[in-house]
């Protein structure tokens, strides 16, 4: 678009104007006081919510895996197991699944995760060998572990 005069070209810009403070009062719309409808103090207000919220989203994961740990650790002492021999147990075991993963086995699939721990138990007391054993599993724990001759 062309403009043949500095008049046309301010008079064009003014709606970008309009819609720009639009878009910023609609972020500021459920603030409370002047916040919500004057524009100088709707541009500070939102531009601080911008930034906790950027912070808020690095922060959740920090939150949710400090979460899963709390939940394992309690799961896994109901077992007899302390959380880092359970750990620990797993990966020597080669049981490769993320802490998300564990904290719901706990909550929804409390016999798979009573297994798991037999597991992590018997590999912390016993070594990979008896973890493995001779083909037989200990009592209470469902794989799906075959031995190759």
């Amino acid at each position: 678009m062309v403009f043949l005069t500095s008049r046309l070209w301010i008079r064009a810009r003014l709606t970008d104007r309009f819609f720009r403070k639009q878009e910023v009062l609609q972020h500021a719309r459920h603030f409370r006081g002047r916040k919500n409808r004057c524009y100088s103090l709707a541009v500070r207000a939102v531009r601080r919510a911008f930034v906790y919220a950027t912070k808020a989203r690095f922060l959740k994961k920090r939150d949710m895996r400090t979460l899963w740990a709390t939940r394992i650790e309690a799961a896994s002492l109901e077992h007899g197991v302390k959380y880092h021999v359970f750990l620990s147990g797993l990966s020597k075991c080669q049981v490769e699944l993320n802490r998300k993963v564990l904290a719901d086995l706990a909550i929804y699939e409390p016999k798979t995760f009573k297994s798991l721990a037999a597991l992590a138990k018997r590999r912390g007391q016993e070594g990979l060998l008896a973890a493995q054993g001779d083909g037989r599993e200990p009592e209470g724990i469902f794989s799906r572990f075959t031995k190759y001759v």
